[in-house]
């Protein structure tokens, strides 16, 4: 959510000064980014292109995530990046402070219990 910090704030207003309608950041554009950057920062790790993607997937799984939006995190054997799940309720009408304002926060999943276990999963990827 947009709102949920100092950071998600300053990165979404910079976001919707170049949106269309200078819309506040999705869930999804706001993963895409997060992705994306952690990608760049694999690549720029490796020195160049190597064109090989078992070598960018393997520095992605070895350098820590770190971005404005969902900040520090694990990225697991099985590619799955560990960040907290929320739940929102949608804020009546009076209780909106302004635009985009539409959500106050309920509760917070841990990431570990917001993702299904690493033993648990069915990626060929995970040793078992």
């Amino acid at each position: 959510y947009w709102d949920m910090n100092d950071q998600t704030r300053a990165w979404s207003k910079r976001f919707s000064a170049l949106a269309n309608k200078n819309a506040m950041p999705s869930m999804t554009q706001a993963g895409n980014y997060a992705m994306v950057l952690h990608y760049l920062k694999a690549m720029d790790a490796l020195g160049s292109n190597p064109h090989d993607g078992a070598k960018v997937v393997a520095k992605m799984k070895e350098l820590p995530t770190d971005d404005p939006l969902f900040g520090k995190g694990p990225l697991r054997e099985d590619g799955r990046r560990l960040i907290p799940a929320y739940l929102f309720e949608v804020k009546k009408p009076e209780e909106s402070k302004g635009p985009w304002d539409y959500y106050k926060q309920i509760a917070t999943i841990a990431a570990e219990d917001a993702a299904k276990p690493l033993k648990d999963s069915e990626c060929p990827l995970v040793k078992k």
